[in-house]
């Protein structure tokens, strides 16, 4: 009988998972409609369709902490449901439907004017109001149908468990509430429906308002779903919910927003898509508590990913550094208090290892997901290095960096003890959990990493982008030891790793054919997995590249087959299993480009680097200024529009912070010396750039640029 070796699509053969199978993951947004809205408010959200509502069995609902806390959420006037004017959000917390009534018996449509003002900060807040147009009185019958089902988020992605005998209710008599509760071990949850103005009748989990409403008479109800207890989200917005939804109330956010650098443009755009990219890096914000450590940082992405994810984090953090450096010193402490310290294969948790993902909801609290937290993320742990030195630079804060020496060298075990599987001088990984993720780079589909005819190859993998960051943390923590750290014989050590690492990778990567360029990756058997994927850019940002090979990896990147004219793609449409829609297939990702911009300004590809720039901002032009996670992979030139991955996170962090980056790249910001240098390459079509308030070396500075010239201030504290 053949031996099943594990791939990435399988990673554990022969192995049972603790979980039912998730089956095939649902799509977002058919079930609701293209035109859903979402109020998000750190880890609390509210997905609903383009009338207000959560149909049962969709997608949608009020999620907080991983947990489904309503399934459907339905309006219904006269047994009918309404027909939608408009619908926006107004900040990423409020949104606001205007609706009407459709034809019904003894009711002409347009008879009814129903507003629906919503905002989630300590609990979901939503009001009603009806207004009759009528000139006589008119009997109206409203109806709110409420569903729980306490589904965790892994389920609603997927198949959601029937916890209906275990949920109780203790609704009120008086219509003033509705309660359901449930329990399953040490995991309570609650969701209580209060109403301001109590409903008529209660009928099953239905509230219902029996109005008699007179010739242009406006009635109201308020309802509220209060949060359960505990940490969650960061600083919400108070107040009456017309006043949230109008601007009166005091807003936190406001205040955050405002301890910023702020960037000014000629070019509108430009300028409108960093601060939308601002305003969702702030709205991600979570709250959290994991293993007794009260931590803030940004979710990773709406709706799936509101959670905190390292190496997201970690590449937010450091996309968003040129904006002032809370978030990177915050992601720091909070990461390496949750450091790995043993090992453990159900959450493949290593000594030295930065985790992946942290969830609250019932499956990982009961143990049958690993992710409390998980530690399936063999990048993250560079990452984390590269963003203490790139956090050092531009602060010079040797005190911080001291007070992680501990962390950093734990840091460099796992990459030379763990990550170093076989001792071959790559870091490999594959999982050890039923429940583990297959590939633990940032493409991390069950096909994200595959051959150029399409096979995928066998783990343990050792993906270039990895090997890219371990030679980048390896040079950069030597630095760190030759400052601050003050061990030069081992700053010595790095440096001669580094370079030794740079030679191997340079002979066993590289591949002649085909123009010339950079493997995606070694299999377990050492075989060159030769598809041609944005890696290469990833490479161009870490250094790794010898400036010989850069034209050939930048003919590549630039390519028809990689550049959609959107953004380069995440695999070229040369390769087997290209597809403009596949998550990794032949997407474009902002983050990715972003993250190729700098490595092309690195190299001095400015050109190159500001056609990826300028093709990502007018791109967001076309999401309200706002990046999706990810763009299909289809050519610009055969679409007047660019169109978004189905299921793509939006707000999701490292997008956000990707405006940041290539604003950064163009103006070839960086801290050398204790000082900010300038060295700009600004498209025309953007004009002139300038910045206040750039935090540096606990100093604030003033940027202006135009075209490729420039200057620096320090602005008065």
């Amino acid at each position: 009988m053949a031996v099943v070796r594990a791939t990435p699509a399988n990673p554990t053969p022969g192995m049972v998972a603790a979980a039912n199978e998730a089956g095939d993951q649902r799509s977002m947004p058919p079930e609701l409609g293209p035109d859903s809205l979402a109020v998000l408010s750190g880890p609390t959200f509210l997905y609903a369709n383009s009338l207000g509502d959560v149909p049962p069995g969709s997608i949608g609902g009020l999620v907080h902490l991983d947990t489904r806390l309503l399934s459907c959420w339905t309006l219904t006037v006269n047994g009918s449901e309404l027909l939608a004017l408009r619908a926006e959000t107004i900040d990423h917390y409020s949104a606001q439907y205007v609706l009407t009534n459709p034809d019904l018996p003894g009711l002409p449509p347009n008879s009814l004017g129903v507003e629906r003002l919503r905002y989630v900060g300590e609990g979901f807040h939503e009001r009603v109001e009806l207004r009759s147009f009528r000139p006589e009185p008119v009997r109206v019958e409203l109806r709110l149908a409420v569903g729980v089902d306490f589904a965790d988020l892994f389920e609603v992605k997927s198949v959601v468990r029937d916890r209906s005998a275990e949920i109780t209710r203790d609704h009120a008599a008086d219509g003033s509430e509705l309660c359901f509760s449930y329990r399953n071990g040490d995991f309570r949850v609650q969701t209580r429906v209060c109403c301001q103005a109590p409903a008529d009748r209660v009928e099953g989990d239905e509230l219902i308002w029996d109005l008699e409403l007179r010739p242009r008479e406006q009635w109201q109800v308020d309802l509220h779903v209060p949060l359960p207890s505990g940490v969650g989200v960061v600083e919400p917005v108070r107040g009456d919910i017309a006043d949230v939804i109008h601007g009166r109330a005091d807003d936190p956010l406001r205040r955050w927003t405002e301890d910023r650098a702020v960037l000014r443009g000629d070019n509108q755009a430009l300028e409108r898509t960093v601060r939308r990219s601002r305003d969702d890096l702030a709205a991600l914000r979570l709250d959290l508590e994991v293993k007794g450590q009260r931590i803030m940082l940004p979710g990773a992405g709406l709706p799936w990913f509101l959670a905190v994810f390292g190496r997201d984090t970690l590449i937010t953090a450091y996309q968003t550094l040129v904006a002032g450096p809370t978030l990177a010193k915050g992601a720091l402490l909070a990461l390496a208090r949750l450091q790995g310290d043993r090992c453990d294969d159900f959450t493949d948790e290593e000594p030295g290892k930065i985790l992946h993902e942290v969830r609250s909801g019932e499956l990982t609290r009961n143990g049958t997901k690993p992710y409390g937290p998980y530690y399936g993320s063999a990048d993250a742990t560079q990452l984390w290095l590269i963003l203490l030195s790139e956090y050092w630079r531009w602060t010079g804060d040797d005190e911080t960096v001291r007070r992680l020496r501990d962390n950093a060298l734990a840091a460099l075990r796992w990459i030379d003890e763990y990550g170093d599987r076989d001792g071959d001088g790559y870091v490999e990984y594959g999982t050890r959990s039923p429940e583990g993720l297959g590939n633990q780079c940032w493409r991390d589909s069950p096909d994200g990493v595959c051959f150029a005819d399409g096979r995928i190859p066998v783990l343990p993998l050792a993906t270039s982008d990895i090997q890219g960051y371990t030679y980048d943390a390896k040079i950069r923590l030597a630095e760190l030891f030759d400052g601050p750290l003050a061990n030069r014989a081992l700053a010595r050590r790095l440096r001669d790793e580094a370079g030794t690492l740079h030679e191997r990778f340079n002979r066993d990567f590289w591949i002649e054919e085909r123009g010339g360029y950079y493997a995606v990756a070694l299999d377990g058997d050492k075989n060159v997995v030769d598809a041609k994927t944005s890696s290469m850019g990833h490479l161009l940002w870490s250094g790794i590249v010898p400036r010989e090979r850069a034209d050939a990896v930048v003919r590549q990147l630039m390519s028809p087959d990689m550049f959609s004219g959107w953004g380069i793609r995440t695999l070229s449409r040369e390769e087997s299993l290209y597809n403009a829609v596949g998550y990794h297939l032949g997407t474009v990702w902002p983050h990715d480009n972003s993250i190729a911009a700098l490595g092309l300004a690195r190299y001095g590809y400015r050109a190159e680097a500001n056609r990826i720039s300028l093709a990502l901002f007018e791109a967001a032009e076309q999401f309200g200024h706002r990046l999706p996670e990810a763009l299909t992979g289809f050519a610009r030139e055969r679409m007047v529009f660019a169109v978004p991955y189905p299921t793509a996170c939006s707000p999701q962090a490292w997008a956000a912070g990707t405006p940041l980056a290539l604003v950064r790249a163009m103006l070839g910001l960086n801290p050398i010396d204790g000082r900010l240098a300038l060295d700009p390459d600004i498209p025309e079509e953007l004009g002139r750039i300038t910045a206040d308030r750039v935090r540096a070396f606990g100093q604030e500075w003033g940027v202006e640029a135009v075209c490729t010239s420039g200057h620096v201030r320090l602005q008065p504290s």
